[in-house]
C-alpha cells in the first residue's frame, strides 16, 4: 500500500481510529490533512507523530456546512489535490427513551444526526466535487456495528451509522461512472480513550476473540479500501466486529 503522493482528509483525526488512520496513512508516503473540532493540543500531538513533512491540521466542526466547505476547499488549497476521505468524526449521545424528556430526546436526534450523518454527506459532496473534476478518488465512511444490532440507550447513533451505510452504497453507485469508489467499515468495542469507560469484560466477551479491536486494526482496513487494485469492491461495507455480530 503505497500512497506516495497521495493526499488524504480524515475527520476527527486528533484521537484513536482517525490518529491511527493518520499515522499509517504518513507510514505509507501520504501528506495526511488532520480536521479536529476542539482539540488543537491532541491534533497537534497526532500530527508529531506522522512520518514525513507537510501535513496539515484543519480546524472545523463537521455539524456546520460553511465549515465543512472551508475544510475541504482548504485541504484542496494546501495541497492541490484531495485523493482520499475519511469520514471518521462522530459522537456517541446516550438519549434512552424511557429516560430523557422530550426536548431532550429531541436535541440528542439533532445533535446526533448533524454531526454523524449530514456532516458526513457534506463532506462527501464537497469532496466529490473536486474528486470529480481530478480523474476519481476514494471516500471511506466510518459507521458502526450498531447500525445492525441496535442501540438502545443511543437510537439516534445507530439510526445515523444505518444511514450512513446506505449513503455510501447509494453514493458508490452515483460516483462510480466518476471512478470515485466509495465504501465503508462498520466496527463494533475499539480500544480508544473514548471507549475505555465502556470495555467491560462482559463487552469484551462479545467477541469470540475476548477484546476489543484495537484502533490500528480498524485503521489498517481503511487503508486496504484507499489502496489500488481494489476498486471493484465500491459499495461494500466491511464488518470489522470480530465476530460478535454476524449478518448475511
Amino acid at each position: 500500500m503505497d500512497f506516495t503522493q497521495k493526499t488524504v482528509l480524515i475527520t476527527g483525526a486528533s484521537r484513536g481510529i482517525g490518529r491511527a488512520c493518520a499515522i499509517l496513512f504518513a507510514e505509507a508516503g501520504a501528506r495526511v490533512a488532520i480536521n479536529y473540532q476542539r482539540n488543537r493540543t491532541a491534533a497537534e500531538e497526532t500530527q508529531r507523530m506522522l512520518n514525513g513533512d507537510g501535513h496539515l491540521i484543519v480546524q472545523a466542526d463537521v455539524a456546520d456546512a460553511n465549515a465543512v466547505s472551508q475544510m475541504v476547499n482548504t485541504t484542496v488549497e494546501q495541497f492541490g489535490r484531495l485523493d482520499i476521505l475519511v469520514n471518521n468524526a462522530g459522537i456517541y449521545e446516550m438519549h434512552p427513551i424511557a429516560d430523557v424528556s422530550y426536548e431532550d430526546w429531541q436535541a440528542a436526534w439533532q445533535r446526533t444526526l448533524n454531526a454523524n450523518l449530514v456532516g458526513a454527506a457534506n463532506a462527501c459532496y464537497c469532496a466529490a466535487q473536486h474528486m470529480m473534476a481530478h480523474g476519481g478518488g476514494k471516500i471511506i465512511n466510518i459507521t458502526s456495528r450498531g447500525a445492525f444490532r441496535g442501540e438502545p440507550e443511543a437510537p439516534a447513533y445507530g439510526a445515523s451509522k444505518a444511514a450512513m451505510n446506505a449513503m455510501s452504497q447509494s453514493l458508490a453507485k452515483a460516483l462510480a461512472p466518476h471512478n470515485i469508489i466509495v465504501t465503508a467499515v462498520a466496527p463494533g468495542w475499539v480500544d480508544t480513550d473514548m471507549a475505555a469507560g465502556h470495555l467491560t469484560e462482559a463487552v469484551k466477551a462479545q467477541s469470540p476473540l475476548h477484546r476489543a479491536a484495537t484502533a490500528d486494526e480498524i485503521a489498517r482496513t481503511v487503508l486496504f479500501l484507499a489502496s489500488e487494485g481494489v476498486a471493484y469492491i465500491t459499495g461494500a461495507i466491511v464488518d470489522v466486529n470480530g465476530a460478535s455480530y454476524l449478518r448475511t
